[in-house]
C-alpha cells in the first residue's frame, strides 16, 4: 500500500491509526438503504462523466429525471452494494459492515464518491465549525487505485492524492487533508478503480481530532396530522439506527389528527426498537407551530437534550443525515441552528431546495442567491454542476427537518402562534438577530412532497401565506412601512380578483383584518381560525372543485378567440399595466348570459394565468395537485366590493404600518414564550 502526494504542500498521508481518544467521526460513507435505483446517483457515481455535456442553463425543476434504464444497468455493472467482509472492530456496534456501509466496485469499472451523500462539505466545516483538518478513512481489499480529489468555489477540481491497493486481505488508510482553502465554497472525495480483480470497499468515513468527543443528546419532535402510516415509516427508519438512538432521549410525536397514530394496528410493532424512548402526545390541531412549539417547549423542560430536531410527519428519513447534523452542531463555533435539504419524495434524484432566503425589501422567501431549485442528480452529478461547490449561505431551513440548540430555544423562546406557513423562516430570522446562525447542511436531508405540487396560496391556507408574511415583516422588516411588501400584496390582489379567485381575495382580506387588530388575537385564532376559513371560502364558486371534470358542462363560447388564439403573457412593463388595466376595464362590462350555462374555457392549473382568466366570464381551472377542477365565474359586483375594500384596507395597512410595527415587536416576547403556549397547551386536554 503506497500513499503518493500530487501536491507537495498538503500534509503528508499519515499512516497507522490516529489516537482514539481524540478521533470524531464527522460522516460516514454510506449507501442506499433500499432497492430503489433512483436514489443511487445521490451515494455513489457510476458514470463520472454525468451532465458533463450539459449547459449551465439545463438544470430546473421542468426538467424530467433522466436516470435512463441504461445508467441503471451500469450500476448494476459497476458497483454491488452489501459486499464487503465484515471486519472485527471495523464497525461501529450494532452496524452491520454488509448492510450499508461496503460494497465491491467489480474488476475493471471505477466509481466516484463524489456525490451528494458521500462527499464531504469542506466548506461548510471551514466556515461554521473549528476544526481545521479533516481524514479519509479507508478499509478495502483487491487491486485498483482510491484518487482522492478536491474542489475549489467555482466548481474547479483535481486530484490531491493517489492510493495504491494491492492486498486480499483489508488494509487501513488514512490521509489528513487541510481545510484552510475552503473558506468560500469545495467538496473533498474519492474514486476507487477496481484493476484485475474487484475492490472491496469495506468501510470509509471522515474524521477529525477534536475535543469534544462525546457527542451531544437530541430528542426527535414530529407533528403529525392524519398521516400515520408515514409517521410508523419515520420511526421504523428510526429504530434500525442503533448508532442513532444511542444519542437519541426523547422521540415526541405530537400528534394533532383525527386518525392517531397509536390507533394503528402495527402501531406496536412498528415502534417496538423505539418503545422506551418513544413519547406519544395528542393535543387538537394547533397547526405546525403548535406541534412544533409543544415538541421544542417538552424538551427544553426534561433538560436531557443539546438538540431538538423537528422534523415533518411526510418525509422519508435518512437517518445518517441526523447524525451529521448532531456532530455539525457539536463542533459549531457558537450555538448554530443545523437545517437539511429537501429531495423530492416523487422524483427521489432531484434535490428541490438547498438554500433558502428572505428578499429583505419585497419580503419573498425563495432559494438562495446562487442556488437552483429542482437540481437532478440523476441528470448532472455533482462534480459538473458549479453552483453546488459554492458555499451558500441561509436565512432559515424549513422545518421538515431542522436541529435547534436547545440553548437556542432558551433564548428564542418558542415559534410564532402562527398555524402555519413563516414560523421557520420567523424563527431563523430571530435567531440571526441573537446571533445564532443557520446552516443548511449537504448531506443532511429527507425526501418531502415538493412545492410545485401543490398551491396552497389559493385555498384557505391563502391567509396564513398572507398574514404570516405580513407579521414577520412587521417583527423584522429592516425598511419603513416594509419596503415593498404592501404594494406587492395589493399587485397580488389584482391579479387574484382578475382571475376570479374570489374566496382567495376575500381570506388575503381577512389576514389583513386581523393583522390591523393587532397581536391579541394569534393564539385565540389557532383552535378557531381554520374553521372560518374554510366556511368562508365554500361560499364562492372558485372554492367548490369537482373531481370528475365530466361533472361540469362541456366548454363553449359564444365568439370564438381573436385570430384563433388566447392571450399570450405580458413581454415587457408597459405590457403588464395595459394588459391589467384592460382587464380591470372588463370587469365592469355585462356578464355573457351563456357563460353562466357553459365555461368558455378549461385550462390546467400551470397555464391559468391572470391574463387568459381576465379575458372570460368563466373558465374550468384544475388544481396544482391535478385531483379536481374548479368552475370560476365573473361577478362585476363581487369584483368591484372586494377591490374597494383591497385598496381601503392596503391604504391603511401602509399608514398603519410604524404603529403596528411598535405593538408586534413590543408583544413579541410574550406571545413567542414558552408562559403563553403552556396556556394555549393547556386550554387542551392531553
Amino acid at each position: 500500500m503506497t500513499a503518493h502526494a500530487a501536491e507537495p504542500a498538503l500534509d503528508p498521508a499519515i499512516a497507522g491509526t490516529a489516537p482514539t481518544d481524540a478521533i470524531r467521526v464527522l460522516q460516514r460513507v454510506v449507501f442506499p438503504a433500499d432497492d430503489d435505483l433512483d436514489v443511487v446517483p445521490l451515494y455513489v457515481e457510476t458514470d463520472p462523466d454525468r451532465g458533463a455535456a450539459l449547459g449551465e442553463q439545463a438544470d430546473g425543476p421542468d426538467q424530467p429525471n433522466a436516470v435512463s434504464n441504461a445508467a441503471l444497468g451500469s450500476v448494476q455493472a459497476a458497483i454491488r452494494f452489501g459486499g464487503g467482509e465484515i471486519v472485527p472492530g471495523a464497525t461501529d456496534p450494532g452496524q452491520d459492515a454488509s448492510s450499508r456501509r461496503s460494497a465491491v466496485v467489480l474488476a475493471g469499472q471505477r466509481v466516484s464518491f463524489g456525490t451528494y451523500f458521500s462527499a464531504f462539505p469542506a466548506s461548510y466545516w471551514r466556515r461554521w465549525t473549528t476544526i481545521e483538518a479533516v481524514t479519509l478513512r479507508l478499509t478495502v481489499s483487491g487491486d485498483g487505485t482510491v484518487i482522492l480529489y478536491r474542489s475549489t468555489a467555482r466548481g474547479h477540481s483535481h486530484p490531491v492524492r493517489s492510493l495504491t491497493i494491492d492486498s486480499s486481505t483489508p488494509e487501513h488508510f488514512e490521509v489528513t487533508l487541510p481545510l484552510a482553502q475552503f473558506m468560500d465554497g469545495g467538496w473533498y472525495w474519492f474514486d476507487i478503480a477496481a484493476g484485475n480483480s474487484d475492490v472491496t470497499l469495506v468501510e470509509a468515513d471522515w474524521v477529525t481530532t477534536t475535543e469534544r468527543i462525546t457527542p451531544g443528546r437530541v430528542s426527535i419532535g414530529i407533528t403529525t396530522y392524519n398521516r400515520p402510516e408515514f409517521l410508523l415509516d419515520s420511526l421504523r427508519a428510526l429504530g434500525r439506527n442503533t448508532d442513532l438512538l444511542e444519542i437519541v432521549d426523547t422521540i415526541y410525536v405530537i400528534d394533532q389528527g383525527t386518525d392517531r397514530v397509536e390507533d394503528q394496528p402495527d402501531f406496536a410493532d412498528a415502534t417496538k426498537p423505539v418503545a422506551s424512548r418513544l413519547r406519544m402526545i395528542s393535543q387538537p390541531n394547533l397547526g405546525g407551530s403548535g406541534g412544533f412549539s409543544r415538541a421544542m417547549d417538552e424538551t427544553v423542560q426534561a433538560g436531557a437534550s443539546d438538540y431538538v430536531l423537528l422534523l415533518d410527519d411526510d418525509v422519508v428519513l435518512e437517518p445518517e443525515g441526523i447524525l451529521r447534523a448532531v456532530t455539525f452542531a457539536d463542533l459549531a463555533r457558537r450555538p448554530t441552528i443545523v437545517g437539511g435539504h429537501m429531495f423530492s419524495l416523487y422524483d427521489r434524484s432531484v434535490l428541490h431546495a438547498f438554500g433558502e432566503t428572505v428578499a429583505k425589501y419585497s419580503w419573498w422567501w425563495g432559494a438562495a442567491p446562487h442556488t437552483r431549485q429542482g437540481h437532478d442528480f440523476g441528470r448532472r452529478n455533482l462534480r459538473h454542476t458549479p453552483w453546488l461547490h459554492r458555499r451558500v449561505d441561509v436565512d432559515y431551513n424549513g422545518w421538515w427537518m431542522c436541529l435547534i440548540p436547545t440553548e437556542a430555544v432558551r433564548t428564542l423562546g418558542l415559534a410564532l402562534p402562527v398555524f402555519i406557513k413563516w414560523d421557520d423562516a420567523e424563527y431563523g430570522l430571530r435567531a440571526a438577530k441573537a446571533g445564532i446562525p443557520t446552516v443548511s447542511m449537504p448531506g443532511v436531508a429527507v425526501w418531502h412532497v415538493p412545492w410545485m405540487d401543490k398551491n396552497d396560496a389559493l385555498d384557505w391556507q391563502a391567509y396564513y401565506h398572507l398574514r404570516n408574511r405580513l407579521l414577520a415583516a412587521l417583527l423584522h422588516s429592516p425598511y419603513d412601512r416594509g419596503g415593498q411588501m404592501v404594494a406587492d400584496s395589493m399587485e397580488r390582489q389584482i391579479q387574484h380578483l382578475l382571475s376570479m379567485q374570489y374566496s382567495t381575495a376575500e381570506l388575503r382580506l381577512l389576514a389583513i383584518e386581523d393583522i390591523l387588530c393587532g397581536p391579541d388575537h394569534l393564539h385565540p385564532a389557532l383552535l378557531t381560525k381554520q374553521d372560518e376559513l374554510k366556511a368562508l371560502r365554500a361560499q364562492h364558486p372558485d372554492a367548490q372543485a369537482r373531481t370528475d371534470i365530466e361533472q361540469f358542462p362541456p366548454v363553449r363560447r359564444r365568439k370564438p378567440p381573436k385570430r384563433g388564439s388566447g392571450p399570450t403573457s405580458p413581454k415587457s412593463p408597459v405590457s403588464l399595466v395595459l394588459r391589467a388595466g384592460l382587464g380591470a376595464v372588463r370587469q365592469t362590462r355585462p356578464i355573457d348570459a351563456m357563460s353562466r350555462r357553459f365555461p368558455q374555457l378549461a385550462l390546467p392549473y400551470q397555464d391559468a394565468q391572470w391574463w387568459s382568466l381576465a379575458n372570460v366570464d368563466s373558465a374550468l381551472v384544475s388544481t396544482a395537485d391535478g385531483t379536481s377542477t374548479s368552475w370560476y365565474q365573473r361577478d362585476p359586483k363581487r369584483f368591484r366590493t372586494l377591490m374597494q375594500r383591497s385598496a381601503t384596507l392596503h391604504a391603511k395597512l401602509l399608514r398603519d404600518w410604524p404603529a403596528l410595527r411598535q405593538t408586534y415587536r413590543g408583544a413579541a416576547v410574550e406571545f413567542t414564550s414558552p408562559q403563553h403556549w403552556r396556556r394555549t397547551f393547556g386550554s387542551t386536554p392531553e
